[in-house]
């Protein structure tokens, strides 16, 4: 562990800050814990939930964890008593592109390197349970296929933890006595059905229902074939039952910090599980949690999937971070030139987060800019961005979390703590669960994204009526596109208008229950970099460790 033991509480003590009681948590080492999730019983009262979103993001990264980090630091310092709430980091993008997804500078959660990495195994028990499934799967096809399975017809694949496009699609069953030959692929583990059933089961009864329920191929008469007919949902409980118990960490400030889940935000849900939201709420007086990408994905997914479920609800408050660069990105500025000056490229690109502070206005809850200062921004160029995010919003701020912590951003913590005390209206979703599939895409495509159209073809028709006829056409739907625009093309930067998008696939998420819907090229195993982040990792005969 890179950090200093003299900079960080034993977990105890930070178990302790939230009321937790020694038997209910279950420590991995001085400054990791797993907390029951039993013990949220003993807390009636709920505090206030402030959802993290951003604007779409770049290449470069906008902070979105490192803000959620500060906010919760800016809360507690003064006096309000919070826990930030955040997804697990998948060893792939921290090999990858990516790198650690702890925060940065002053604005972190510790144990980074632990978190980083291994952590408590949550990601390892969702891969084994995955692929204890798919081998079940296979299994059933290679000897008795009880469910009369053609190869095409079986949609559960298997997944790794790691970014490898040499597995994007394979072919298994190959030699002697190795199983039926056929094409397959792996996916990551975090764009794993199971990995979303983690994120939203409440106990281990609903994990193990919506464990049964999942979709592993179609029968040759035309029907689901779910895993409950394999009849390991308890084995495959068991490989999750401690994975289910919320994460406990701490920042950099030695505040509360539940990290635990970890869904990809376009292929699921894309927040943390619904658990350690609740055990956060229950033991704090706010919970700041994150979702992933722009609010055209977690953003929305976290109002019309995540807060309609059982013992969730919708936040208080919305924080939408901002970046100079990002609107500088959208404007069309090149990489190579983001810090030369270009006020008419910022105010070209502010068009994309004057789209995003609309959608999240529009379910009629609060919002709160968070404008993300990087070292190399010029203070000229934060107050023209700064200044047109208040003539659209006017909690519009400029926070320095990065070099700061929570003291860099006491301006948009005390706007949001008056957001939260404002009386508000009911959610207005986008779609109702009544509604057919068509129609939630599409509202969802013109309300969110700022579409013109949208294309469906006879094949996409004919599958969406299957599903309806299968049953699951009153679930909501998890649309898969690029997080790096508005559209489905993710060369349309800003807000793009006059644009259709087109429905490519569908697929019945049973257990996680949701339908994901596929617009544009979605990759479920991202590939490696020409330099990948684990150039710059080291270490030394000591065993310490560096750029993890």
């Amino acid at each position: 562990m890179s950090e200093s033991a003299g900079n960080l509480k034993r977990i105890d003590e930070v178990a302790g800050d939230l009321k937790l009681e020694a038997g209910e948590i279950v420590k991995y080492g001085e400054y990791v814990a797993k907390v029951k999730i039993a013990a949220s019983e003993r807390f009636k009262k709920k505090g206030k939930l402030i959802l993290v979103t951003a604007m779409n993001p770049t290449p470069y990264g906008e902070g979105k964890t490192t803000v959620s980090i500060g906010l919760a630091d800016a809360l507690n310092s003064i006096g309000r008593k919070s826990s930030v709430v955040l997804r697990e980091p998948s060893l792939g993008p921290v090999f990858g592109v990516k790198g650690g997804a702890t925060g940065g500078g002053k604005a972190t959660v510790l144990p980074s390197e632990d978190i980083n990495l291994h952590f408590t195994g949550d990601i390892h028990a969702v891969t084994s349970a995955h692929n204890l499934l798919a081998a079940l799967v296979d299994n059933s096809y290679s000897r008795t296929n009880v469910s009369h399975f053609q190869p095409k017809d079986i949609f559960f694949h298997r997944v790794i933890d790691m970014n490898d496009r040499a597995l994007r699609k394979v072919v298994i069953g190959v030699g002697e006595e190795s199983g039926q030959i056929r094409e397959s692929k792996f996916e990551i583990t975090a764009a794993s059905e199971i990995m979303a059933i983690l994120g939203l089961s409440t106990d281990i009864e609903n994990l193990k229902e919506r464990l049964s329920n999942i979709i592993v191929g179609e029968s040759v008469d035309f029907k689901p074939v779910l895993a409950k007919i394999l009849e390991s949902t308890d084995a495959l409980a068991i490989l999750l039952k401690n994975a289910l118990n919320p994460n406990l960490v701490q920042t950099g400030e030695g505040n509360p910090a539940f990290v635990h889940a970890g869904p990809f935000a376009n292929i699921a849900h894309g927040t943390a599980s619904i658990v350690s939201a609740d055990l956060a709420l229950k033991t704090s007086e706010f919970a700041v949690m994150e979702a992933g990408f722009g609010s055209d994905l977690g953003g929305e997914k976290f109002f019309d999937i995540v807060s309609r479920q059982k013992s969730m609800s919708p936040p208080d408050a919305v924080v939408i971070v901002a970046t100079l660069r990002a609107v500088k990105h959208h404007g069309g500025v090149k990489q190579k030139d983001l810090l030369n000056k270009d006020a008419d490229a910022i105010v070209k690109g502010f068009s994309n987060l004057e789209k995003h502070i609309e959608n999240m206005l529009s379910f009629n809850r609060p919002v709160v800019v968070a404008i993300n200062r990087f070292k190399d921004d010029s203070n000229e160029e934060l107050e023209i961005l700064l200044q047109l995010c208040r003539e659209k919003h006017k909690e519009s701020y400029i926070t320095d979390v990065y070099k700061e912590g929570g003291n860099g951003i006491l301006n948009a913590a005390e706007a949001v703590i008056k957001a939260c005390e404002e009386k508000i209206d009911p959610v207005n979703y986008v779609y109702e669960p009544d509604d057919s599939i068509e129609e939630k895409i599409r509202k969802v495509a013109y309300r969110i994204y700022g579409a013109y159209g949208m294309a469906v073809s006879k094949k996409m028709r004919e599958k969406m009526k299957k599903i309806e006829e299968w049953g699951y056409g009153k679930l909501p739907v998890c649309i898969a596109k690029t997080q790096y625009s508005f559209s489905d093309n993710e060369k349309l930067l800003g807000r793009p208008r006059n644009f259709n998008i087109e429905v490519r696939d569908l697929k019945v998420s049973g257990g996680a229950g949701f339908i994901v819907v596929y617009l544009g090229n979605i990759m479920t195993m991202p590939g490696l970099p020409e330099i990948p982040a684990s150039t710059r990792m080291k270490i030394d005969s000591s065993g310490s460790t560096s750029g993890v």
